[in-house]
């Protein structure tokens, strides 16, 4: 079982959009360094949706070999394709990765049958634990809970990321499996850490990319029952768990960690670049939270 902060890590490009294989290797290091309780590799942060299959698996293998079994490793194999998903999670249980994020699929809009059967046929693919990834704010279509209590009986299926920032729903998900060993985590900053109070078993964040200590910090205290402390960490990182969101993720996120010096300013169209307009936003709310100092 993995708890705690787990980073949707970006994938650092060169301003002529080429994936900058030794700044990956960088914020590898960075995350293992600074605390971070596992790595998510090409996953949504990662945008996956404009590498090439290629690209794709190589940012995995990467990720793996540079953890080198330190902490573990999760690989987002989402498709709108269940041939495709199940192709991209075949490769993953090739090359060391512990667990497989998989989305919902975008676009096409399933019923919630259709999704049961995708998470299925995955699922009967795959030699990997199976994290659901439940985020309608960006596919288009949200599994209900009645659908995830349905997969949770499935012996490969462990966990699922609630990226829907809705507490109550979580609660009652957290207590439908209560006891059976099915893992809730956050996939939505701002609430996360109410999520974990809750019982939760940490964050899927997007935040760790850029305050990484932090987060784990604030996940481990809610994690103890230390309400006090993780509310405190929580203060001071919420300037960034809404400003990196002010434009699409991962554009501020990069910015950010442009601003930190960690990477250069890639990013692939039709992505763009933070607008200027957000830069002291950001840049105040990693003085806030204690990453940078001016």
């Amino acid at each position: 079982m993995i708890k705690g902060s787990l980073v949707a890590l970006v994938t650092p490009m060169t301003v002529q959009g080429e994936v900058d294989w030794p700044a990956l290797d960088r914020l590898v290091d960075f995350h293992l360094e600074n605390g971070t309780d596992g790595i998510v590799a090409a996953g949504t942060t990662g945008e996956p949706s404009t590498l090439s299959f290629e690209e794709h698996f190589e940012v995995i293998r990467r990720v793996v070999a540079r953890v080198e079994g330190k902490i573990p490793v999760i690989a987002g194999t989402g498709s709108n394709s269940t041939k495709e998903a199940i192709e991209l999670t075949r490769y993953a249980n090739k090359v060391g990765v512990d667990y497989c994020l998989i989305s919902t699929p975008y676009y096409n809009k399933p019923t919630q049958e259709g999704l049961y059967l995708h998470y299925k046929a995955i699922a009967e693919a795959s030699d990997l634990p199976i994290i659901l990834y439940n985020v309608p704010g960006r596919t288009a279509v949200d599994m209900h809970n009645e659908t995830v209590l349905r997969l949770a009986e499935l012996d490969k299926i462990v966990a699922l990321k609630d990226a829907t920032g809705d507490l109550e729903r979580g609660k009652v998900l957290i207590d439908a499996v209560a006891g059976t060993g099915f893992q809730i985590f956050s996939g939505d900053d701002a609430t996360a850490c109410e999520l974990i109070l809750m019982g939760g078993s940490g964050n899927i964040s997007v935040t760790a990319n850029v305050a990484p200590k932090q987060m784990h910090e604030m996940c481990a205290a809610a994690m103890a029952g230390d309400t006090s402390k993780a509310h405190q960490i929580n203060t001071r990182l919420m300037p960034l768990n809404t400003g990196l969101f002010v434009e699409s993720n991962p554009i501020p996120t990069k910015w950010a960690l442009y601003d930190m010096g960690l990477i250069d300013l890639g990013i692939r169209l039709p992505l763009t670049p933070l607008s200027t307009k957000y830069h002291t936003t950001i840049h105040e709310a990693l003085q806030l939270a204690g990453v940078i100092q001016k």
